[in-house]
C-alpha cells in the first residue's frame, strides 16, 4: 500500500463553477459560448453583477458579495436564470439557484486511510433513498455495522448527481458535482464516507457520463457545443467528446470524476455504460480520464476505476508487466450474471435466449471472465468481446443481482420472488466464492421481500412520457400482450412505486430472512479466509473449466500463493456425476454433493482448494 498519509482536508480545484478565495472573494466562472453578456445573481440583492467576458466563451466575476452559504445563479443575455453546471449543492431542486459550499468546512476524520486492495473488494450496491425508511445519507450511516459483519468491504452507492424532483434511480441526473438534496448536504455524504472509512469500508461511486437527463440540463442553452448530431445513443444526441469545441466538456466530466474521488474521499468510480460513450478522437475520454486519475492518486492511495461495457472490450483492462492496473481495474461481468440468471430461472425472452441452456459460456465466463471474446452474438448481429483469458479473475466482478437485473423487470421483482431457495443459493455459491470480484445488491443478503421497480419523479407531459414508455417498453414481451396486464406495471412516476422499493429493517429477524443472511454471512467468512489471502500475484490464463451435460461443469484457478481452486456445478434439477473426485479440501458444499461417490445433485456446487505443493504434484505427467 502506499505509504504517503492521505491529507485530511482536500479540495478539489476547479477551472469553473464557485470557487471561495483566501482573500475572502468568491470566484465564479461559466462556459457560456452562445451567450454575449453574463450577469450574477445573487440570493437577496436585487441587482444583478456584470461577468467579464473572457476568450473562448468564457466569463468569470470575483466579488466578496458572496460567502459559503450564498445562493446564486446566471443571468443569461435573454435574462434566463439557469443554474450552476458545477454547482456543488442544490437546496431547491436542478432549477433552482445554486449554493455557495465551502469544501473545507468539514473536518475528515479518516487522515489514515489509503484505501483497501482491490482483491479484498467485496461489493454492495446500494440506492441511497431506498437503502432505508429516511432515505439520507445520515440513515445510511446507521446500517454500516450490519454490512460489516455480513462481510462486505466495499460499498457502491447508485448515482448521486442532483436529478428533478424527489426520487430517481440516479442515471437522469444533470447538475453532476452536486448530491442530490433529497439525500442530505454535501457534509452530509462527507460523514457518511467518513464512517464508512473508519469501519474498513471502500465506497465507490457509480457516475454517468454518457447522456444528460431530459429535465434541467441548460448547458445546451448557452453551450450548445456540448452536444453533437455526429453520434446517437439510446438517450438522443451524444455528448461531444471529439468535435470542435469538445476540450471543454471533456474537462468538466475529467474534473468531475477527480472532484468525487478527491473532494468526498471515495474510493473508486463505477462508470456507467461507457460503450454509450462516443468518442473518434486520437485519445478517448476514457483513456486520458483514467491517466488523469492514475497521475493524480497513483502515489497517494488506492483508487479503483469500474466499468459497465456491453462491448467487452478487454483492452481497458490491462495489466502491466508486474500485474499492475494500466487504466481500468474491473468490469462488471454481465456474461457470468445471464448464465446463472438462466440457468435458475429458465427464462428465454431477449438477450437470456443466447445463454440459457448454453453451459459452456456460463464456464467460459467463470474460468477466462468474458463468454464472448469476439464470437458472433446473434441476439445483437454481430460480434461482441474481445479475448480475456489474459487477463486476472479479479478484473471482473460477478453477481446474480444489480439494480438493472431487477429494476428493469416490469415489477422489479428480486430473483428470490419466484425462485425456489436451492436454486438462488446453489447460483449465489456458484460465484460468492469465484476468484473474481463477488457484489451483492442491497438486502440480496436476507432475500428482501420488497421489489427495486423503476422510479422517478418527473412532471407533465414527461411524466406522461415515461409512463407510456415504461409499458410500452414491455409490450412486446408474450405475458404483457394484454392491456389490462400492462396496466399492472407500476407507475414509475408514483412516490408509492418509490417507497415499495424501501427495504424494511424488521425483516432481518424473521424467518426466512433471518436464515438466508446466516447463509449470506457464512459464506462470505469462507471467502474471507480461504479465497481472499490466495488472490495476490494471480496472473491471466488462471482458470479452465469443462462442462459434462446441462447445467454441470467445472471450473479449475491456480491461485496467487500456487493452490489450486475447483468448483463443481450441477445447476440443473438432476443428478450428475460425471467429472471424477474433487481434489484437495471441501470449502463449501451447496445442496447434496458426495464427494466420495462423485456425485452431484440437482442444484449443488462443491468448492475444494488443494493446497501449493499438492496442486504442483497432481499437474505433474
Amino acid at each position: 500500500m502506499p505509504t504517503v498519509a492521505y491529507r485530511a482536508v482536500a479540495i478539489h480545484a476547479m477551472p469553473f463553477g464557485a470557487e471561495l478565495r483566501p482573500d475572502g472573494a468568491v470566484r465564479f466562472r461559466l462556459w457560456a459560448p452562445g451567450e454575449q453578456r453574463v450577469r450574477l445573481a445573487l440570493e437577496g440583492r436585487s441587482e444583478t453583477l456584470p461577468m467579464t467576458a473572457l476568450s473562448d466563451g468564457w466569463h468569470e466575476l470575483a466579488t466578496k458579495e458572496a460567502i459559503a452559504g450564498t445562493q446564486y445563479s446566471f443571468e443569461l443575455t435573454n435574462s434566463m436564470r439557469v443554474p450552476d453546471p458545477a454547482s456543488r449543492y442544490q437546496p431547491r431542486d436542478v432549477h433552482g439557484p445554486s449554493e455557495v459550499i465551502d469544501p473545507g468546512a468539514y473536518q475528515w476524520r479518516d487522515g489514515s486511510w489509503r484505501g483497501r486492495p482491490w482483491h479484498e473488494a467485496v461489493l454492495y450496491e446500494m440506492h441511497i433513498g431506498a437503502f432505508t425508511a429516511e432515505g439520507t445519507f445520515q440513515a445510511a450511516i446507521g446500517r454500516l455495522d450490519h454490512l460489516v459483519e455480513l462481510g462486505v468491504t466495499a460499498l457502491e452507492l447508485m448515482p448521486l448527481a442532483d436529478f428533478p424532483g424527489a426520487r430517481n434511480w440516479g442515471y437522469d441526473g444533470v447538475l453532476l458535482f452536486a448530491p442530490d438534496a433529497s439525500y442530505g448536504r454535501p457534509e452530509d455524504l462527507k460523514a457518511f464516507v467518513d464512517a464508512a472509512h473508519r469501519k474498513g469500508l471502500m465506497v465507490f461511486l457509480d457516475v454517468v457520463y454518457n447522456h444528460f437527463g431530459p429535465d434541467g440540463n441548460y448547458l445546451p442553452v448557452y453551450a450548445p457545443q456540448i452536444l453533437t448530431d455526429r453520434h446517437k445513443t439510446p438517450w438522443g444526441s451524444a455528448i461531444n467528446y471529439d468535435g470542435a469545441d469538445a476540450t471543454p466538456m471533456r474537462e468538466f466530466v475529467i474534473h468531475n470524476a477527480l472532484y468525487w474521488l478527491e473532494e468526498f474521499h471515495f474510493d473508486g468510480l463505477r462508470f456507467d455504460a461507457v460503450h454509450a460513450i462516443m468518442d473518434d478522437s486520437s485519445m478517448h475520454l476514457l483513456d486520458e480520464l483514467a491517466q488523469r486519475v492514475r497521475r493524480t492518486f497513483g502515489k497517494v492511495r488506492q483508487v479503483h476505476l469500474v466499468l459497465e461495457n456491453e462491448e467487452n472490450e478487454a483492452h481497458l483492462l490491462a495489466r502491466g508487466p508486474k500485474g499492475e492496473v494500466e487504466r481500468y481495474t474491473a468490469q462488471w461481468n454481465d456474461d457470468v450474471h445471464h448464465g446463472l440468471h438462466t440457468a435458475a430461472t429458465g427464462e428465454e425472452a431477449g438477450y437470456y435466449a443466447e445463454y440459457r441452456g448454453a453451459t459452456e459460456k456460463l464456464a467460459r465466463a467463470l474460468a477466462e471472465g468474458f463468454a464472448f471474446q469476439g464470437e458472433m452474438m446473434t441476439y445483437r448481429g454481430s460480434a461482441r468481446g474481445e479475448p480475456s483469458a489474459h487477463l486476472p479473475p479479479t478484473a471482473f466482478i460477478a453477481f446474480m443481482q444489480n439494480h438493472d437485473q431487477v429494476g428493469n423487470r416490469a415489477f422489479g421483482d428480486r430473483l428470490t420472488h419466484a425462485t425456489p431457495t436451492e436454486r438462488v443459493r446453489a447460483i449465489a455459491a456458484a460465484f460468492l466464492l469465484a476468484p473474481q470480484i463477488p457484489m451483492l445488491f442491497m438486502g440480496e443478503e436476507w432475500a428482501a421481500a420488497q421489489p427495486f421497480p423503476f422510479f422517478c419523479d418527473f412532471e407533465d407531459e414527461l411524466a406522461e412520457a415515461v409512463r407510456k414508455g415504461r409499458r410500452a417498453e414491455f409490450a412486446k414481451f408474450p405475458e404483457f400482450q394484454d392491456e389490462a396486464m400492462r396496466e399492472r406495471i407500476p407507475d414509475p412516476t408514483s412516490e408509492q412505486t418509490f417507497r415499495s422499493a424501501k427495504l424494511d429493517w424488521r425483516d432481518l429477524s424473521r424467518e426466512p430472512h433471518s436464515q438466508w443472511l446466516d447463509w449470506y454471512r457464512r459464506i462470505l467468512a469462507v471467502r474471507r479466509t480461504e479465497i481472499v489471502p490466495r488472490l495476490p500475484e494471480m496472473a491471466g490464463h488462471a482458470g479452465t473449466y469443462e462442462t459434462s451435460g446441462p447445467g454441470a461443469f467445472r471450473v479449475s484457478w491456480r491461485l496467487g500463493d500456487g493452490s489450486r481452486l475447483v468448483v463443481a456445478a450441477n445447476l440443473s434439477a438432476g443428478t450428475w456425476n460425471g467429472f471424477g473426485p474433487s481434489p484437495g479440501r471441501i470449502i463449501w458444499s451447496e445442496g447434496h454433493a458426495d464427494q466420495q461417490r462423485n456425485v452431484l445433485g440437482p442444484w449443488s456446487v462443491l468448492w475444494s482448494i488443494t493446497g501449493a505443493s499438492e496442486a504442483q504434484e497432481a499437474v505433474r505427467p
